[in-house]
């Protein structure tokens, strides 16, 4: 049976990031959760053109397909929760640094403006979904999707995500998902992969420019 996508490896041991989110926890969100959707659409695409295509050139494809609506869901949830690991780290949280600190400021005036606005959307975002910072139109924004939706099939180019559906965080906070955010940021999210992404972007501009 063909298997063209994996369960990718977490940055970090599953006990690293806690107690802001515990062991138990990265073990059904990883090890249940992301591996169902990696399960799922490889059922879906074996046999289909969408086999040999990426993640994010299924989404692309099938993103406002009603017709795709699986594919999408499970494409861009895999494709999701590998951003999310990787915007987290053991050492995390507290003001970023180099150019996005500079673009935060210029956007936002200072990053506890920035910060209260991502903390803001994140924990009053309605019903399972994401928070992300993203970089729109040279300007460094906060934004939510609902359910499995992505930034760049709207034209932005995501820097950093925060997982706000209730399987990230029910086992830890149970409905305190306000307490969940507010620790994911002062102690988790991974700037330094924000500042890659954004470089990366940058880069991208710079070669097409």
């Amino acid at each position: 049976m063909s298997k063209p996508f994996a369960l990718p490896p977490l940055p970090y041991d599953k006990s690293a990031l806690a107690p802001v989110i515990s062991a138990q926890t990265l073990e059904f969100h990883y090890g249940k959760h992301h591996q169902a959707y990696i399960d799922k659409l490889n059922a879906l695409v074996r046999d289909t053109p969408f086999e040999a295509q990426s993640l994010e050139e299924i989404i692309v494809a099938t993103t406002d397909k009603p017709e795709r609506a699986s594919i999408f869901n499970n494409a861009a949830q895999a494709w999701n929760h590998a951003f999310y690991w990787r915007s987290l780290g053991a050492r995390g949280g507290g003001e970023p640094g180099g150019r996005l600190l500079e673009l935060i400021r210029g956007s936002w005036g200072d990053y506890a403006s920035f910060r209260a606005q991502l903390a803001k959307a994140a924990s009053e975002h309605f019903g399972s979904g994401w928070a992300w910072v993203v970089l729109d139109s040279g300007r460094i924004s906060c934004m939510t999707t609902a359910n499995a939706e992505v930034p760049f099939t709207r034209g932005r180019t995501p820097l950093l995500t925060i997982d706000v559906w209730e399987h990230a965080y029910y086992l830890d906070y149970q409905n305190r998902r306000s307490d969940h955010v507010v620790a994911v940021l002062d102690k988790l999210v991974n700037w330094r992969f924000a500042e890659e992404n954004l470089e990366s972007a940058r880069s991208d501009v710079a070669m097409t420019a």
